[in-house]
């Protein structure tokens, strides 16, 4: 299908595109991979009048360490999955970055349009979740963070403004004894998730969980932050009893909906044996395995 007219400008830097989004009258759209937004023109179910091209703009496809991870927002998935850095210390990332539709989307596909896009079905927003990540964002008054929790409003809803660009992730950088995994299950390689699971925790000299983050995939109008799993989980060995208590709290927490991918009862157990596939395997690299 063919989209609807619009225009359309090329930023020369974060300012530029500031100028031209306020300029829009808070009819514009930032470009930049485009592997959610050119679709939904396509189909006509988005109908910008104005996009703003950020691709040209120089210091926002870096990943670097810095006390914590900073992940800017031109940074494609492939990036993401063949950085050093990620691969060593941020594994939940990998995991997350690979079962993103196929190589070809990955390629041109942002870690941050997939946050600003806010599908409740993306993989990225329960991994950010899960890793108490933060996100900046840039505006007519000035930079601001944002905690994770706070980032997600609603469906394709976030908290940033008509004029405002999301320039940079920032994780914070794992304590000794950390692992983290993200499963998914999908109908077929490079769909969407029928619900997906993301766990981060840390383990004390004891065997106990300290810090721990869990997001889920596909189980509400925005991806969820599964508190009472983690609450459950904290201060705890991670023995199967307490693993299947958590995991059946998470599944408590989350509201999927009947579809052509199967009926919301179907998809809460699969949120609940993924979560402890997720947490055994988390718990299983903090310990130094595979």
């Amino acid at each position: 299908m063919i989209p609807a007219s619009f225009e359309y400008a090329v930023a020369r830097d974060v300012a530029h595109a500031i100028e031209l989004l306020t300029s829009s009258g808070g009819e514009g759209k930032v470009l930049a991979g485009g592997q959610s937004l050119i679709p939904l023109m396509k189909f006509r179910l988005a109908q910008p009048a104005f996009l703003v091209d950020i691709n040209r703009i120089s210091g926002l496809a870096q990943i670097r360490e810095n006390g914590d991870l900073r992940i800017g927002a031109l940074v494609r998935e492939a990036d993401l999955d063949m950085n050093p850095i990620v691969r060593e210390r941020y594994q939940i990332l990998v995991d997350t970055t690979r079962v993103i539709a196929d190589p070809l989307v990955r390629n041109m596909a942002t870690v941050g349009g997939n946050l600003a896009h806010a599908d409740p079905a993306n993989d990225h927003p329960a991994t950010m979740l899960a890793l108490r990540a933060s996100v900046v964002a840039r505006g007519p008054t000035g930079e601001r963070l944002i905690p994770i929790d706070e980032f997600f409003v609603d469906t394709f809803t976030t908290v940033l403004g008509p004029n405002e660009i999301l320039t940079e992730i920032r994780i914070p950088k794992p304590p000794a004894r950390s692992g983290g995994a993200y499963l998914k299950l999908e109908r077929k390689v490079g769909d969407f998730a029928i619900a997906g699971v993301a766990v981060m925790l840390a383990l004390d000299e004891k065997g106990k969980v300290g810090a721990v983050g869990i997001g889920v995939t596909n189980a509400g109008p925005t991806a969820i932050r599964a508190r009472k799993a983690e609450e459950i989980l904290r201060g705890q060995a991670t023995d199967d009893k307490t693993i299947a208590a958590a995991a059946a709290a998470a599944a408590g927490e989350s509201k999927p909906w009947s579809d052509l991918r199967g009926p919301a009862e179907y998809k809460l157990d699969v949120i609940r044996v993924l979560t402890q596939r997720a947490i055994r395997k988390a718990v299983a690299r903090a310990t130094g395995g595979k």
